[in-house]
């Protein structure tokens, strides 16, 4: 018996993913591809986290920076659809 040679299915995306490399969502390999993220409706691009099951995501709040010079973040919820952009 042969077996059938498939194409490799891309890995489908986590239902939570974090640009921060200290967090344990973090997933550089996923990154690398590019993501797009819509809340709302609206395309963001600057998203730091988000949770597709709970329906937030984290963006950074202005300029400020915590102590550990990281920017702020503030939860919006509502609707988030994501994709790989490739």
């Amino acid at each position: 018996m042969t077996e059938e040679t498939t194409p490799a299915a891309a890995p489908a995306l986590p239902d939570r993913l974090s640009i921060d490399p200290s967090s344990p969502y973090f997933d550089g390999d996923i990154l690398q591809r590019g993501i797009g993220v819509r809340f709302k409706g609206v395309e963001k691009f600057n998203v730091e986290e988000y949770c597709i099951s709970e329906s937030w995501i984290r963006v950074p709040a202005g300029r400020s920076l915590d102590r550990h010079g990281r920017p702020l973040t503030i939860k919006l919820t509502g609707e988030v659809e994501v994709w790989f952009k490739d």
